[in-house]
């Protein structure tokens, strides 16, 4: 991600942050938790244009009445004090993407929220010559075979790197990289798939997170912003002790075995990943940088979901 476009999502973090406590100030005590994450998020919402400003502003209104159907204990009249405060990216890491939490301490309940300004991908994870994406991704470390298969196609990237040569420039950076480098990973993830059953789980919940969370993605240039909810421990949408939510999602069941890996069609840079129970990811490595580094970036992105839990709510603004 640019630097520019993670300006721009601090600073849409920072305007839904706000936005929404003053909606919920206006019904029940509730404050800010300001950390360091809070004062780069103002930093951002600073550097934008006033036109800016107006324009996440809207986006982010249009939201609220949306997340007060779904989640009623945000709104319950109690004498506690809500709280929402910003998480730092680092939680991602360990598969946790809600960027502002809302949270009772009181009646041990919280939600999480990952804003998403003008872009839909659920990762930007690496493969490199010494990062070792099983034990990150689902708990298992790569295989020697893995190592021994990828090991030529690093040491020719820190050749090149040693040169400053720049991606652009290599004869064929897709057969030479890319198409032998996505074989390696799919054939480590066959194999270790098949020696261990709870990996396609643990590949999802890695890739989506391992707590539920609503995503609220702004589409500028359609004037809508989306909510979807991936309630896969059913911690979301729970009644509050007088109200139930006026909208409901349902318990998202996780998949239990992989059904299909293999490229994209017509495609060198694209693994495809399906799963039981109506799910999908696409896998699209490239190089993050224009000069030649030893590692190499996924932009993965949801293809599919299951059928009867793809639901979204476009509030309009």
């Amino acid at each position: 991600m640019s630097s520019k476009s993670n300006d721009q999502g601090r600073a849409y973090e920072y305007i839904c942050l706000h936005t929404l406590n003053n909606a919920i100030g206006r019904i029940r005590n509730s404050e800010i938790e300001k950390n360091s994450c809070y004062e780069a998020a103002e930093h951002a919402w600073n550097t934008l244009s006033g036109a800016e400003k107006a324009l996440y502003t809207l986006s982010a209104k249009s939201t609220i009445d949306t997340i007060f159907a779904l989640e009623p204990n945000i709104i319950e009249k109690e004498n506690d004090v809500l709280k929402l405060y910003i998480q730092s990216d680092e939680h991602g890491e360990v598969a946790d993407v809600r960027d502002i939490i809302i949270q009772r301490k009181d009646i041990v309940w919280e939600i999480g929220l990952s804003i998403k300004h003008n872009h839909m991908a659920v990762k930007h994870s690496r493969l490199g010559k010494v990062l070792d994406f099983g034990e990150k991704w689902y708990g298992i470390k790569c295989s020697d075979d893995y190592w021994n298969e990828v090991k030529p196609i690093f040491d020719f990237l820190d050749v090149e790197k040693s040169k400053g040569t720049y991606f652009r420039d290599l004869n064929s950076k897709e057969d030479d990289v890319y198409v032998p480098l996505l074989n390696a990973f799919m054939r480590e993830v066959k194999k270790q798939v098949e020696n261990d059953s709870s990996i396609p789980r643990k590949l999802v919940e890695y890739l989506l997170s391992k707590y539920d969370f609503y995503k609220v993605i702004s589409i500028d240039s359609q004037r809508i912003t989306t909510i979807q909810s991936f309630n896969m421990y059913g911690t979301l949408n729970l009644p509050s002790k007088t109200q139930a939510p006026t909208l409901e999602v349902p318990v998202i069941d996780l998949p239990t075995s992989l059904l299909y890996i293999g490229f994209k069609p017509k495609s060198k840079t694209t693994v495809i990943m399906s799963f039981d129970n109506g799910w999908q990811f696409s896998f699209r490595i490239h190089n993050a940088k224009d000069i030649v580094e030893s590692s190499l970036k996924f932009d993965i992105q949801i293809a599919g979901i299951p059928a009867d839990v793809d639901v979204k709510f476009n509030c309009k603004w």
